[in-house]
């Protein structure tokens, strides 16, 4: 019996269920092999401070990860976006799967059809300094309303009007069967997403016999072009020393020709002011970390310490 450790909120558990799904059908035991541990972390406990205020990186990771290295699960699964960037002692990052949309969402009270249709001075509801920061360069007359919770709590602001709107990543709202809710799919391109943002990790402690049939498995599971693609944002997010909660922006995917397109921006706020540095290159996909590390350099050549260092949502 395969234990996976999985935090234990719903968007968590499907998630990690989904793995372990995949998991099984690669070859490790039947469709009954596996068992989901719930595993209670900090930032779950914690649902009303920012995440800048209750650690912001790690806050969904640390005790799901000492639970694999206590023996207590076997493979811990986590959203690649709230993953620190520096390795973790014992634990080794098996497998990235195939992305899930990467874009940020619109959810919307009755009678908003998307961004450009709230009234002006509209309320928006993000915990995002990242997404806050590009609401506010897209509609400057909006007032954005800080909101913590799980997707149902969050997408409640909106239907009982409360706010007009909030922003989610589409990857938690498709992967719970809520497509229908999503007023509006911002292009990524434009709107950029958290570094790695839909994409999932699968991590086991580093011990893990290479010949096992859960080793074969997690191979079978890792999706390269995914991999190249958050390697390159994560490299960028390391380089900048930026936590999964800064305003930070990544996006990258990899063409048919294995080339490697990766666009970002770092945001901060002065009073009401928000400026915006974003810069962007095209790479091999051998080169996806180099890429990453070189729009960082760009980035703080440009400013982008500075900007990290502005208080955001407080």
């Amino acid at each position: 019996m395969m234990r996976l450790g999985t935090r234990a909120s719903t968007l968590a558990r499907t998630q990690s269920a989904w793995v372990a799904r995949q998991l099984v059908a690669g070859g490790e035991g039947d469709s009954d092999g596996f068992q989901l541990v719930n595993v209670s972390t900090h930032g779950d406990r914690d649902r009303t401070s920012p995440l800048t205020r209750i650690g912001g990186t790690g806050v969904f990771v640390s005790a799901v990860r000492e639970a694999l290295l206590a023996g207590e699960v076997d493979v811990v699964v986590h959203s690649l976006k709230d993953l620190p960037t520096l390795p973790a002692d014992g634990i080794r990052l098996a497998a990235i799967p195939v992305r899930e949309n990467p874009a940020d969402a619109l959810v919307t009270r009755e009678g908003v059809s998307d961004l450009a249709a709230i009234p002006h001075g509209g309320r928006v509801g993000t915990g995002s300094p990242r997404r806050a920061a590009q609401l506010m360069l897209a509609r400057p007359d909006l007032e954005i309303v800080p909101i913590r919770g799980n997707i149902e709590t969050r997408m409640a602001f909106a239907e009982r009007g409360e706010l007009d709107a909030v922003v989610l990543a589409a990857a938690g709202l498709l992967r719970l069967g809520f497509e229908a809710r999503i007023a509006e799919s911002f292009d990524p391109w434009q709107f950029l997403p958290a570094p790695a943002q839909g994409a999932l990790a699968v991590e086991v402690r580093d011990d893990l016999n290479p010949e096992s049939d859960l080793a074969r498995a997690l191979s079978e599971l890792d999706h390269a072009p995914t991999r190249f693609a958050v390697t390159a944002e994560r490299a960028l997010l390391r380089a900048l020393e930026a936590g999964c909660s800064a305003p930070v922006a990544a996006f990258s995917e990899v063409s048919a020709d294995n080339r490697l397109i990766l666009k970002a921006g770092v945001y901060g706020r002065n009073t009401t002011i928000v400026r915006e540095i974003r810069t962007e290159e095209t790479v091999t996909v051998t080169s996806a970390e180099a890429a990453g590390r070189a729009l960082a350099k760009d980035m703080l050549a440009s400013g982008a310490r500075n900007l990290l260092a502005e208080e955001w949502l407080a």
